[in-house]
């Protein structure tokens, strides 16, 4: 944490040094990314015990999850299954996908099943299977379609429907303290990644992990007959509404997607450039952006609350002017 951000956290030669959440910004490709250092967790965290529920309800809220181990102790304590284990007990679910199913629930009808592919990991008859579990939730009328071979677990957890689905990227620090034999090992473990904060080794390396890991797409916007703004780009993100011209203006104002005319784009995600686009355009990293609204005669013809919405500017507007007066 210390080393990344520039802010101070405690360290020291002891496990759970770190007793409360303290926050800090890493400054990557001209981005801040908010970085949260959270104390330790122990076994049984998801039960209560030190206080592990309150950091794994911080946890829940992150788009990526670091988790920090030990490279020296991984091999005796094995801390990244203990630390698994924990987060998966409260819903957690590391570098996974939700399935492709599809619950559709009626007032009549019984259950209806239908699978597009084989489903060997719901036993001999999956339709049963299914039927048994929907029966548990007391769930009697309802089509369920499954588009891929999925688990019991996984179609359990798609009816609880409070799972979140969250990347993980496992660093294991200290790398100068085992062999190279040990490093490489650990290096070659899936969603991992070896670091020495101590002598600066390969966090040049986590920081480009983290920024792929998270998906981030840099968006810089552009006024008409002006340069683009390069300073203080838009950052889109893949797990919080995706890259589409629709989620970029609902970030700046929920009106700007009411009054959105077109766009025009610059960059990787256009044919040509400038390109005419519409509010489902999937923008790329480092496009460059100019919203488009609507005049005041398409507002007026699209009848969608128009009335209404120039009512309330109006209103907002003398409520200002009355305001301004009795201050004068």
């Amino acid at each position: 944490m210390s080393h990344l951000t520039g802010t101070k956290s405690e360290a020291a030669s002891y496990e759970f040094t770190t007793l409360t959440c303290i926050p800090g910004n890493v400054h990557h490709k001209g981005t801040k990314i908010q970085l949260l250092d959270l104390p330790g967790i122990i076994e049984g965290a998801a039960h209560g015990k030190g206080r592990g529920r309150e950091v794994i309800a911080v946890a829940k809220s992150s788009d990526l999850v670091l988790m920090i181990l030990d490279a020296g102790k991984e091999g005796a304590k094995n801390h990244r299954a203990i630390l698994e284990r924990e987060l998966e007990t409260v819903g957690l679910r590391l570098n996974e996908r939700p399935p492709d199913i599809t619950l559709t629930k009626r007032p009549t009808g019984g259950v209806k099943f239908t699978s597009t592919v084989k489903q060997p990991d719901l036993g001999e008859d999956p339709e049963r299977t299914v039927k048994g579990i929907l029966q548990e939730y007391k769930m009697h009328n309802c089509d369920v379609l499954i588009r891929e071979p999925v688990t019991t677990d996984q179609l359990i957890d798609m009816i609880e429907g409070n799972r979140k689905y969250v990347r993980c990227l496992y660093v294991y620090n200290k790398a100068d303290t085992v062999t190279i034999e040990d490093v490489d090992r650990l290096a070659r473990l899936p969603h991992s990644t070896v670091i020495s904060c101590q002598l600066d080794l390969n966090v040049d390396l986590l920081l480009e992990l983290m920024w792929e890991y998270l998906g981030l797409v840099r968006v810089y916007t552009k006024k008409k007959g002006s340069a683009p703004d390069l300073g203080d780009p838009v950052v889109l993100t893949e797990a919080r509404g995706g890259y589409s011209i629709e989620n970029f203006c609902s970030q700046i104002h929920s009106s700007l997607v009411q009054d959105f005319n077109y766009a025009m784009v610059w960059g990787r995600s256009a044919i040509h450039t400038p390109k005419h686009c519409g509010a489902a355009h999937l923008l790329c990293d480092e496009d460059v952006l100019q919203v488009v609204t609507k005049t005041v005669a398409q507002q007026r013809a699209d009848a969608k609350g128009y009335t209404e919405r120039a009512q309330a500017a109006m209103d907002q507007y003398k409520e200002r002017k009355k305001k301004k007066k009795l201050k004068t």
